[in-house]
């Protein structure tokens, strides 16, 4: 298993309103195509203008493969121009869990 963390920095006063057009407009349609969602947030303290999603994948495969999906679909592309405006940069980490996580790890240890 392997995480997709991504973080998007949005204009400043503007999180609601790219958080309201997501939920509207693109949630569906990325839940759809890559699957398991661990979570949307927002932060408190220091950047208070980034928002982080995490979803769960197989493996580096399975989330190509999923992306690739993704990036075909005609509606994804629709609500990607309408939501560009609001991101100033994105940023994407991939993590693997630690044999002792809660969420399952690989079972190897570094």
């Amino acid at each position: 298993m392997i995480l997709d963390e991504r973080t998007y920095s949005i204009e400043p006063a503007h999180v609601g309103t790219y958080l309201d057009l997501y939920v509207a407009k693109g949630m569906a349609i990325q839940a759809g195509h890559l699957g398991t969602l661990l979570g949307w947030f927002t932060q408190d303290i220091g950047a208070v203008n980034d928002v982080v999603h995490i979803w769960q994948y197989d493996d580096l495969a399975d989330r190509q493969r999923r992306r690739a999906a993704l990036e075909a679909d005609p509606a994804w592309l629709t609500f990607r121009a309408k939501a560009a405006p609001y991101v100033q940069t994105m940023r994407s980490r991939i993590l693997k869990p630690t044999w002792f996580s809660p969420l399952g790890g690989s079972g190897v240890r570094p």
